[in-house]
């Protein structure tokens, strides 16, 4: 049944109709006031009154609870292309790697930029099956962010596992909503200001297999030693034990914010999202389709994309709607926040222009 309140109680009060998940998330209420309570301490006497390490400690833990994977195996950063240069820089001279076709920059773009890597793009439908001997990576969204396209991620794993390739996968477009099981990848990487509502600046990166397989943090800053205390200065000569020695200095603000939008989003929970969220885009993929206006196929997802309708944004932003034009594509992503009210709104406005 389409449920017409939205989910979140008073954490979210837009002011419009905010379709624009997939750029970015709203940011709670509880994370909105955590951050100008840091902020206002900092206009007196900076973050240094605050534990630095705390609220990226809880950011951490919040997220591997949210995923289900141990926070020991989680890093902390500041962006997916970051992450993405540094897979690419763990692979063997001559390497191939594998993407799909039109995958988001971010992803793809730090892999084809090595100079060790030949990046070979396929469609998303084939991705499975397009693995060769030689390819050593696969590199893939686990929801296209252009139209919303569900990768089959068991299918990318087992056929990665037989022919001895490494899996990096992109769960920026889905985490939040779409229920995931990211334990048996190589490496998981989550830019969190989109589903997870986090503010910019809070990504987390997750490495799987053995540990002592993993590569060398080259991207590693003070924060990423055993005792930080003693790493400030100089080579680190003892880096830390888990997933942390690949931590970059942390966005102290992004992460106190990050906090409370995850443990929001636990609260909710991902089955409850997932569910919300896509009976709103069904209902929005039928009526577009009824009104003569057929979307990209997306089954599942909470993203729809539908070609033809771009020129209906302005009508949309004027009328208080907020959406995206992707590709020559408009672009609805429906989130927690949204409502059955929305869906509809944005239908009829369609069906007048």
């Amino acid at each position: 049944m389409l449920r017409y309140e939205a989910l979140g109680g008073d954490e979210f009060a837009p002011e419009t109709v905010y379709l624009n998940s997939a750029s970015s998330g709203l940011l709670p209420a509880r994370s909105a006031a955590a951050l100008r309570e840091a902020l206002t301490e900092s206009a007196s006497y900076g973050t240094m009154g605050r534990d630095y390490f705390a609220p990226a400690t809880a950011a951490r833990r919040a997220f591997g609870r949210l995923t289900g994977v141990p926070e020991e195996r989680v890093a902390l950063g500041s962006s997916v292309a970051v992450r993405s240069a540094f897979v690419a820089a763990s692979l063997p001279a001559g390497a191939e790697v594998l993407v799909a076709e039109g995958d988001f920059s971010s992803l793809v773009n730090p892999l084809a930029a090595h100079p060790g890597c030949t990046v070979r793009a396929v469609p998303l439908e084939a991705l499975a099956e397009e693995v060769r001997p030689r390819t050593a990576l696969v590199a893939v969204s686990a929801v296209q962010a252009l139209d919303g396209r569900i990768a089959d991620l068991a299918a990318v794993r087992e056929a990665a596992r037989a022919h001895g390739a490494r899996t990096y996968v992109d769960i920026t477009q889905s985490a939040g909503w779409l229920p995931l099981d990211i334990a048996g990848f190589d490496f998981v990487v989550c830019g969190a200001f989109k589903w997870l509502l986090c503010p910019r600046g809070t990504t987390f990166l997750y490495l799987g297999g053995d540990a002592a397989d993993w590569p060398p943090a080259v991207h590693a800053g003070w924060v990423a030693g055993e005792d930080v205390g003693e790493s400030n200065y100089g080579v680190i000569g003892r880096p830390a034990a888990t997933a942390r020695r690949f931590d970059e200095p942390y966005a102290y603000y992004s992460y106190v914010a990050a906090e409370h939008s995850l443990g929001l989003m636990a609260e909710v929970g991902v089955a409850a999202v997932h569910a919300h969220n896509t009976a709103l885009a069904d209902r929005y993929r039928a009526g577009l389709a009824e009104a003569g206006f057929p979307s990209r196929p997306a089954p599942g997802s909470a993203i729809v994309s539908t070609p033809g309708l771009a020129g209906a944004e302005p009508r949309l932003a004027a009328a208080g709607v907020r959406i995206a034009v992707r590709g020559g594509l408009l672009r609805a992503s429906f989130h927690l926040y949204n409502s059955a009210r929305d869906v509809e709104k944005v239908l009829a406005l369609l069906r007048e222009a």
